[in-house]
């Protein structure tokens, strides 16, 4: 099974249920607090790999709520930079197995890559259901009242 260094938004519902979903297939996963981490341009922009610039950023960010920040009129510097100051701005999780990085829980590109099937039978039922949901957005909601200061009420 594979190492997964995991950055994360602590106490985020979904990063929750995806470092579950790793462990339960025998994963060993190393989170790290993705809001603190200290990113640089270039370590920030190698998860993002050949992906439009529009999909680096987190839509349930506060600034993209606000209308302060609009995706899809940024390049890939200004992006970048945006989410250097505002780290609530990247798309997450930002996940790490060995030499390749990944932006987001895409389900059956993490399958394919690494697998999830449950590494014990008795897991099998809590990861199907996990799999089966939307793991991507807020496990909560999107609306900008929800997301007060930039943290999930919940």
């Amino acid at each position: 099974m594979a190492r997964v260094i995991f950055y994360e938004k602590p106490g985020c519902k979904n990063n929750t249920k995806q470092k579950t979903l790793l462990t339960a297939a025998g994963h060993e996963v190393v989170p790290y607090n993705l809001l603190t981490e200290p990113w640089t341009v270039e370590r920030l922009r190698s998860f993002f790999g050949d992906r439009p610039v529009v999909e680096w950023i987190n839509r349930a960010a506060p600034a993209v709520k606000s209308g302060e920040v609009d995706p899809e009129k940024l390049d890939a510097q200004t992006a970048l930079i945006l989410m250097l100051r505002d780290p609530l701005l990247i798309r997450r999780p930002l996940i790490q197995v060995g030499d390749r990085r990944e932006a987001g829980f895409d389900v059956e590109k993490i399958n394919a890559w690494i697998g999830l099937t449950a590494a014990d039978e008795s897991l099998q039922e809590m990861s199907e259901k996990l799999m089966n949901q939307d793991l991507q957005g807020c496990a909560h909601g999107h609306d900008r009242e929800h997301h007060q200061q930039g943290k999930c009420k919940h």
